[in-house]
Order: structure tokens, then sequence, then C-alpha cells
């Protein structure tokens, strides 16, 4: 079991809303309250959320985009993709860390240990800060 942050998404008829605590933890200790854990990828099409150590969460996103630019966008490729090398990955693997990826059509959760999970309804909440987007 990790300490993690708390990241929700939900994925509705043309939208897509993901928000994050904003909290920077040290075992008990709170060291920042505004960091930004959310992130646009892929010209804006792209929500992602992460949760785990800051330095991962940098090297992951960069790792995640790249596959979304060869995959051309595709958010069902590039999650197959991507948690296939994370997975095969020897040192990335063992981060204890998950993201949420998500556009208008799908929503995922991924981890190191090669999960991808779609989840059938998607996650509600309503947080701030969050990045929308509409058609």
């Amino acid at each position: 079991m990790f300490d993690a942050t708390t990241i929700l998404a939900y994925k509705g008829k043309n939208k897509a809303v993901i928000g994050g605590d904003g909290q920077v933890t040290f075992g008990n200790s709170v060291l920042k309250g505004n960091a930004t854990k959310i992130r646009t990828l892929h010209h804006g099409k792209i929500l992602a959320g992460f949760a785990g150590s800051t330095a991962d969460a940098f090297n992951l996103f960069d790792m995640f985009e790249e596959f979304l630019e060869n995959k051309k966008g595709d958010l069902l490729k590039s999650v197959v993709a991507f948690s296939k090398a994370w997975r095969k990955d020897k040192v990335l693997r063992r981060l204890e860390a998950m993201m949420i990826v998500l556009n208008r059509e799908h929503i995922f959760i991924l981890t190191g240990n090669g999960d991808v999970v779609e989840p059938e309804d998607g996650e509600v909440a309503v947080i701030l800060p969050f990045l929308l987007l509409e058609l």
C-alpha cells in the first residue's frame, strides 16, 4: 500500500473533466498545497492526472505523450502501447504510481503493473482546479 493523491475524473456525453487535490505531502506534512497534478496532452485533446512522486509524474507524462504522438492521438492504442512499455521497464514498473487519462470517448486507469482499466460509467466528482473539454 502507498499514500497517493486524489485524482478524480468524469467522462460524459461529449465532455470530460479531471481534477486533483493539489497537495504535496511528505509523511504527515503538507509541503505544498497548490501543485498541479493534472495536465492536458496531445494538443489539449487528452486530459491526464497522476498519483505518485513528482519526478515520476514528469517522466511518465513525457513518455505517454510520445506514445500519443506516435499513435496520432489514438487514446486506446496509446494506453495499450504505453502500459506494455511501462510494465516491461525494470525501473518504471516498480514505481508506486497510477495515471488516469481520458478524452471525450474513453477514460482509463493505468498502473506500472500493466493494468489498463476502462470504467464502464466513469468516475464522478466536483473538484477544483479542473480542466474541461467540450464540443
